[in-house]
């Protein structure tokens, strides 16, 4: 199958708008999954107000937050796919753009420097785009992350010593939660990266941040660190929007890669409440939405 550029902007194009609208399935099962957990009036309370705007949103064919985000492509392409690498990545950026003007999307991104914003959704090696592979022969499949910055906010990594051992590891993931209390609009995916070398570790937090809920680390000593910080988190008292209560998460999520003898990595990055994403898949029979 050879991949049709026109098809991938558009696809990312419409991909944007459906990740601003529409919060993914597992997300709205994890609200109910709290809703029934919440021993707190006040968290009660924020918690049936966030299911109103979700539906609200939905409803109305609105956008669920005002902060449209950086914008994120994760690209994986099977085996037996042609593509221009070059002309592909052309294409997102393309579809980004159209997003961000056809529906007259607030864009969020701006020069690091000069704060100018192009009113693009894009700038300088935005839209971030990750491009992999698999087993799959004639399977493209595209989502779409609007990472939004009161979350994004919450992001730390720290080189820790391999003698302080996995404690630590737990110990610095609780106190950047602490920290954070309402700041990053809780209820939160909490992602963890452990292990690889700074930048990888910093990417395996965000991979973890925005993987569904109800999944699993498939390394077996990641998963049960993920498990043992679920309930941890959620025994802080922080709740909904920082007001207490026992919502503080949906889940703790980590991710894990071999390291080096001498260091021991760990890495967090948050999501918040409205953890958005989109995907699609391209085959020769079609396009699908999920």
């Amino acid at each position: 199958m050879e991949l049709d550029l026109h098809e991938v902007e558009e696809v990312c194009r419409d991909l944007y708008v459906r990740a601003l609208k529409i919060l993914p399935p597992d997300i709205k099962a994890g609200f109910a999954a709290l809703q029934r957990q919440e021993t707190s009036a006040t968290g009660r309370a924020i918690l049936d107000t966030m299911v109103e705007n979700v539906a609200v949103a939905e409803r109305t064919n609105n956008i669920l937050c005002q902060d449209t985000g950086i914008p994120i492509y994760n690209v994986v392409i099977g085996r037996a796919v042609t593509f221009d690498g070059a002309g592909l990545k052309a294409a997102i950026r393309r579809g980004c753009e159209r997003a961000t003007k056809d529906f007259s999307l607030r864009s969020s991104v701006v020069h690091p420097i000069t704060r100018h914003n192009d009113q693009t959704s894009c700038g300088i090696r935005v839209p971030i785009i990750h491009v992999d592979f698999d087993e799959q022969q004639e399977t493209v499949g595209i989502e779409m992350i609007p990472k939004g910055s009161g979350s994004e906010n919450g992001s730390f990594m720290q080189m820790l010593l391999p003698s302080d051992g996995i404690n630590a590891v737990k110990r610095f993931v609780i106190d950047r939660v602490i920290d954070l209390g309402g700041r990053v609009c809780p209820p939160t995916i909490v992602g963890v990266g452990i292990g690889g070398t700074s930048d990888l570790c910093m990417h395996l937090a965000k991979i973890a941040a925005t993987r569904p809920l109800r999944t699993a680390c498939a390394d077996p000593e990641g998963a049960r660190i993920e498990a043992e910080l679920s309930r941890a988190v959620n025994e802080l008292g922080i709740g909904p929007q920082g007001l207490g209560g026992r919502a503080t998460s949906f889940a703790v999520h980590v991710e894990v890669a071999a390291t080096h003898i001498t260091q021991n990595p760990v890495a967090v990055n948050i999501q918040c409440h409205s953890a958005r994403r989109a995907r699609a898949t391209i085959t020769p029979g079609g396009i699908a939405f999920a």
